[in-house]
């Protein structure tokens, strides 16, 4: 509902009760910093969310196996911030290490691990990387064609994103056919007032008129 510190006095009351009832290193305990973390981030108070989350990894590493997903989860959780406070290398470690876990922990064609390659790219393209981050977005891709239905808004959130790397890279008529299919998806998937929908249709203008 985005009322934040509504969420955040519950998650915080939710961790006081768990110190006093639980051993100090529990999964629940870095549940509650993961959850008040992720309140922070939604805040854009990321200082704040970057030390809730990595209480929770500090947790988590004592309590849980070395390649268990919810460490991903959290590694992942650390990239975000990074990457939303413009440390963009302190960014990529964080979510290549997220990445070394999923290969382990997961299936080879897992969602999850289509996430990393995307939240990977994305960090390249911000450091002005652009092939890096277009052969991310393309793993990304891969594996979301294996693992999603053929509408998948996620599947259109790839198609996008190579788009935007083509466009970046002066390569339009490529951004073009890329911004195409992410929009057919997008019409098939979502509300026609939603905001990628509008988004795709100005890519598709702006590569038109570079062509």
């Amino acid at each position: 509902m985005g009322e934040y510190s509504k969420a955040l006095s519950s998650y915080e009351r939710s961790l006081e009760i768990r110190k006093i009832a639980l051993p100090p290193n529990h999964p629940d305990l870095a549940s509650s910093y993961n959850n008040i973390g992720s309140v922070y981030d939604n805040m854009g108070e990321y200082s704040k969310a970057l030390s809730s989350y990595e209480r929770s990894l500090e947790i988590q590493k004592i309590a849980l196996p070395s390649n268990h997903p919810d460490l991903a989860a959290s590694y992942n959780n650390i990239g975000s911030v990074y990457h939303n406070m413009g440390e963009y290398s302190k960014a990529l470690s964080s979510h290549e290490r997220s990445l070394e876990i999923k290969k382990i922990a997961l299936p080879s064609n897992h969602p999850d691990l289509a996430k990393s390659y995307n939240n990977i790219g994305e960090v390249y393209r911000n450091m002005g990387e652009y092939s890096k981050a277009l052969s991310s977005h393309e793993r990304s891709l891969e594996i979301r064609k294996i693992a999603l239905p053929p509408n998948h808004p996620n599947l259109a959130a790839s198609y996008l994103n190579i788009g935007n790397m083509y466009a970046e890279m002066g390569e339009y008529s490529k951004a073009l056919s890329y911004y195409e299919k992410a929009q057919e998806i997008f019409q098939k998937s979502l509300p026609s007032n939603h905001p990628h929908i509008a988004l795709v249709k100005r890519n598709i203008e702006n590569v038109k008129k570079k062509m």
